[in-house]
């Protein structure tokens, strides 16, 4: 009995000397792999003089809480922001290239002009809560997101004038589920605007793309089959050689399409006869 009370005091007294560092780890949001903590980051983004660019490429950030902090348009090529908290994050113009952004939270971050070429956005988090609120949706307007790789609910997001030639909207698997037990059956995108954007050979196969804006957009060669394309505004946008196969086009508009007479698949899309022109 004796010996059993001793050891429960000095356990306590362990655990009491712990605590001040735990303590001191939470508030540094410190992630067991990251290279940085986040009061680093921050203190050198404050620090930084107009014009400077911080140069963070190839580094870890796995789940740091970096929400709300302004890049100032830093360099994180190549970086690993797997988990990173960028809620309300300035990231507008930041070289974002070749970098993992998956499961990271997007609610409101402002990628607007930002270099995302060759980036995967894997199952991030993108809204505040499950009312799936449209204006938590990231801003990707003027962004680079050439050969980009998605797996995500993106309803709401801002495309305008986006480049996304050879971007990759399509499920990872060719079967929902194959390979991984949270592999989306499909991405979507709905209420979208793609307004004037570039998805020349894009893969948007099976993407929910309902009431999104398409106006004046190039989808040369894109891929949109068996995609749920129900009201989207198409006016003035470019299909030449688009596959549109299995595709539902209830209620689009299809005023003033260039190429439509090149589009694969027309045939066998679904509820044609519904669309406007």
């Amino acid at each position: 009995m004796a010996a059993a009370f001793l050891r429960q005091i000095v356990l306590c007294g362990l655990m009491s000397l712990a605590a001040p560092a735990v303590a001191e780890e939470a508030r540094e949001n410190v992630s067991p792999d990251a290279d940085f903590t986040a009061r680093e980051i921050t203190l050198q983004l404050f620090n930084a003089k107009p014009g400077d660019h911080l140069d963070y490429a190839g580094h870890d950030f796995t789940y740091l809480d970096l929400s709300g902090l302004d890049f100032k348009q830093a360099t994180l090529a190549r970086s690993d922001l797997y988990g990173v908290d960028l809620t309300g994050s300035d990231l507008r113009g930041a070289d974002i290239s070749n970098t993992r952004l998956d499961r990271a939270v997007l609610i409101r971050a402002d990628l607007s002009g930002a270099n995302l070429s060759g980036a995967t956005i894997f199952r991030p988090t993108v809204y505040s809560d499950m009312q799936n609120d449209h204006a938590d949706a990231p801003r990707f307007a003027g962004a680079d997101l050439t050969g980009i790789r998605v797996q995500a609910d993106l309803s709401g997001a801002d495309f305008r004038g986006a480049d996304l030639t050879r971007a990759d909207f399509s499920p990872l698997e060719a079967r929902p589920g194959q390979g991984t037990l949270v592999t989306l059956a499909k991405n979507v995108l709905k209420s979208c605007d793609f307004s004037g954007a570039t998805l020349r050979e894009a893969d948007l196969t099976r993407s929910v793309l309902t009431f999104s804006s398409m106006v004046g957009a190039d989808l040369t060669g894109a891929r949109l089959v068996e995609a749920d394309l129900s009201q989207v505004d198409f006016s003035g946008a470019n299909l030449s050689g688009a596959d549109v196969t299995g595709a539902d086009f209830d209620g689009a508009n299809l005023a003033g399409v260039k190429g439509l007479d090149t589009v694969k698949g027309l045939d066998q899309a679904l509820h044609l006869d519904k669309a406007f022109r």
